[in-house]
């Protein structure tokens, strides 16, 4: 095996790794903020490397602030308003045509 091609394998692991990572962080963030947390504070011990604190401090989750532009979505205030007169019975279907 030549050395570009374990180079261009590295790439793409690390392509594939880190979209992997996006799509998982995206599908469970309570999970992924979690472990984010617990990862922070193993490394963020003292005794350890200045670089490894240094990791520890940037893996901290981002806390709700409590304000409506974190996203958090804990007080339900930022999310699609409920209609106002919720219909009780069956919906009628709509037929729309193709444009």
């Amino acid at each position: 095996m030549s050395a570009g091609l374990l180079v261009q394998y590295v790439v793409v692991g690390l392509i594939v790794l880190a979209s992997a990572l996006i799509v998982f962080r995206k599908l469970a963030p309570k999970l992924t903020n979690r472990w984010l947390a617990s990862s922070s504070i193993h490394f963020s011990r003292s005794g350890r490397a200045a670089w490894l604190r240094a990791l520890g401090r940037r893996l901290q989750p981002k806390q709700a602030t409590g304000d409506c532009s974190d996203g958090c979505s804990t007080c339900g205030a930022c999310g699609p308003k409920p209609p106002a007169a919720a219909r009780t019975g069956p919906t009628p279907l709509e037929f729309r045509p193709r444009r």
